[in-house]
């Protein structure tokens, strides 16, 4: 009985020391801050979950994915540490005045989280976060909003004014220049960007210094990411963008037409003027039809004006099956279904090369799909190419092996043939 009286009496002898007094109060206000956090999450996050799905609003369910709700709803344990730090009995001041500091940095820290959370979240909601390129602008605003944070939550640590700390960073601006100088830039050409609308995601841009041709899939304060059509992905720094050119395919897709600009190289051995023959032949075409019979009476009026000088076929304008095919050409252009018709379509003749009389066909598609482009400019060259020995023509290409092991064959029969008859004589 002696020894149980004694442990009794030890025992109240430290419930009386006022550390151990000080702890318990910590540690039932730590314990009541956590069950108000964790009732202010509960009911906030039904509460809002429940809102969020009668509405038809977006925004709020944006909200809610990002976390913004449960950044908010850890602001009240650190208020209660904060404002009950106070009644714990027996806490020293300079105790109350830390412990309350770094509740207050908590929860600057957590407003500073929730904005955060917020901006990203309403950014994505915003229409034209796929269109204008303000991903950089937000970045540089989250990151002033964290620069602004550290400073509020280095005073309230250290219990100095924000004041002295900006005057302190004033005297570092060489230092800040250094760390912020890609940052600078940066934010700069993004403005640029924006402003003038010169770059959105999706956009197919063309930078050939950089190596990039294909879609932008993300733009920051720093780089420009692009997807290249070989599914490599490269990354232009934005100021780049800025400082040199570089070609933006938006134009062509917003127009609804791409450009077909591509000639077919004659042979110039073949081009000749029509005979009676061959008109009768070109007469069966449809789509010439027109142009025979309007260029037939053009020249007949014109060498009719000759008189005497007429009668000889080197003072006669006669039609030519170059020019023929160059006006068959146009008509086909002209009623093709997958050409444009209110863009600019001609066929036009090139100078003469050694690599033969180049035909080009300039003309708009009505699709700016790729694979739906490549189909028809093949399908129309396909048939072109395939008609060209109906007017005469012929593509003109380099003599391959084949063409000059063939050559060679010849002359050597010819050889073979003349030789007998040399030995004979």
């Amino acid at each position: 009985m002696m020894a149980a009286a004694g442990r009794v009496g030890m025992l109240a002898e430290v419930m009386k020391q006022p550390w151990l007094t000080s702890a318990t109060g910590l540690l039932v206000l730590l314990l009541l801050a956590w069950l108000t956090g964790a009732l202010t999450r509960l009911v906030l996050l039904r509460v809002i979950r429940r809102l969020a799905r009668r509405t038809t609003w977006q925004w709020d369910d944006a909200l809610f994915v990002h976390g913004v709700f449960r950044w908010l709803g850890r602001l009240v344990p650190m208020a209660v540490i904060q404002f009950g730090v106070g009644l714990v009995p027996g806490l020293s001041e300079p105790a109350q005045r830390l412990i309350g500091n770094l509740a207050q940095s908590l929860l600057v820290l957590c407003v500073v989280m929730a904005i955060n959370s917020a901006l990203q979240s309403l950014y994505q909601q915003t229409p034209t976060s796929s269109q204008r390129p303000i991903k950089g602008l937000l970045q540089l605003v989250r990151l002033a909003l964290f620069i602004i944070g550290l400073l509020l939550i280095i005073g309230t640590l250290t219990d100095q004014q924000v004041g002295l700390l900006l005057s302190g960073l004033g005297a570092m601006s060489a230092v800040l220049i250094l760390i912020f100088k890609d940052t600078i830039p940066g934010f700069v050409a993004g403005v640029q960007l924006a402003s003038n609308d010169m770059l959105r995601v999706g956009d197919w841009i063309t930078v050939p210094r950089a190596g990039a041709d294909g879609d932008v899939i993300d733009i920051t304060l720093y780089t420009v990411k692009v997807r290249n059509f070989d599914q490599t992905i490269v990354t232009v720094p934005t100021w780049k963008l800025i400082s040199e050119s570089y070609q933006n395919w938006r134009g062509m897709a917003e127009s609804g037409g791409r450009r077909i600009k591509r000639a077919i190289c004659l042979d110039a051995a073949t081009a000749h003027f029509l005979d009676a023959d061959e008109l009768s032949r070109l007469s069966r075409f449809r789509l010439l039809h027109e142009y025979l019979g309007h260029k037939q009476d053009e020249l007949s009026a014109w060498n009719r004006q000759l008189g005497e000088a007429g009668e000889q076929p080197v003072n006669r304008r006669r039609l030519t099956n170059l020019g023929s095919f160059r006006a068959y050409v146009s008509a086909y252009l002209a009623q093709h279904p997958k050409i444009h018709r209110q863009m600019t379509r001609m066929v036009r003749q090139l100078a003469s090369s050694p690599q033969g009389m180049p035909l080009e066909l300039y003309c708009f598609t009505t699709t700016t799909a790729w694979a739906e482009y490549e189909d028809i400019q093949a399908d129309i060259f396909d048939h072109l190419i395939a008609l060209l020995p109906e007017f005469g023509l012929a593509l003109f290409q380099q003599p391959s092996g084949h063409d000059l092991r063939a050559g060679l064959l010849h002359v050597a029969s010819a050889s073979l043939s003349l030789a007998p008859a040399a030995s004979g004589s």
